[in-house]
């Protein structure tokens, strides 16, 4: 894939599946045979967040590392970015948010789902694991696409949480393209676009790369 499009910044490899919701073109066909299979078994699939662009992650990041937007610990809970250090506010982050440049749903291989039928009276979704596990309003959901998202060739890339990046039942990627796309997301190229962006915590970023890609980027469960 163009390293432009790997790590974010074109759309050409892309096409509009729904409104505001870009997908790659050779996603499309089994991602539509999942949905009709979800609605015979009485689901409504929908994609919460698919394709996300490099600045949008940027913006995403910036904000979280500045302590605009809460960063969440690993119960979900928020910290006090005041009273970690540096290493930890981005261990913190990493554990929620992909690094620019390295997030999965820049390929459009990946999306975030749900189904908007189970959504309790004024509940806004959060993507939040209490939403998806035992006793949570997907959970359901959650089994059927244990049970059968293989079949079309999705699986969850964060199935467990690895000591890396968290468990996100809700995290659907079409392993065909994705597993040759994270292949030629190799270090170089990462270090390369970064060094060119503004980003908060670039030196230190920077300095960590090795890990981060090891713990954060490559970490991911098997198929």
């Amino acid at each position: 894939m163009n390293p432009l499009a790997l790590t974010g910044q074109v759309q050409t490899h892309l096409v509009e599946f729904a409104p505001n919701r870009l997908l790659h073109k050779q996603v499309i066909s089994d991602f539509t045979g999942l949905q009709s299979a979800a609605e015979k078994q009485g689901f409504t699939l929908h994609i919460a967040s698919a394709f996300r662009s490099f600045d949008r992650q940027l913006m995403i990041w910036n904000n979280k590392y500045s302590g605009v937007t809460t960063i969440l610990d690993k119960d979900e809970q928020p910290i006090d970015i005041d009273k970690v250090s540096e290493k930890e506010k981005l261990t913190h982050l990493l554990h929620w948010s992909a690094l620019p440049a390295t997030s999965r749903h820049h390929w459009g291989t990946d999306m975030d789902v749900y189904d908007p039928t189970l959504l309790p009276k004024n509940q806004a979704l959060q993507l939040q694991k209490s939403e998806y596990v035992k006793g949570g309003y997907f959970s359901e959901l959650t089994h059927w696409l244990s049970e059968n998202s293989q079949e079309f060739g999705f699986y969850r890339p964060y199935q467990n949480d690895q000591g890396g990046v968290a468990q996100e039942p809700w995290h659907l990627s079409y392993f065909p393209l994705a597993d040759e796309f994270l292949k030629q997301l190799d270090l170089t190229l990462i270090t390369e676009t970064l060094k060119s962006k503004d980003i908060l915590g670039k030196s230190l970023i920077l300095e960590q790369l090795p890990w981060i890609y090891k713990q954060y980027i490559c970490n991911v469960c098997e198929r």
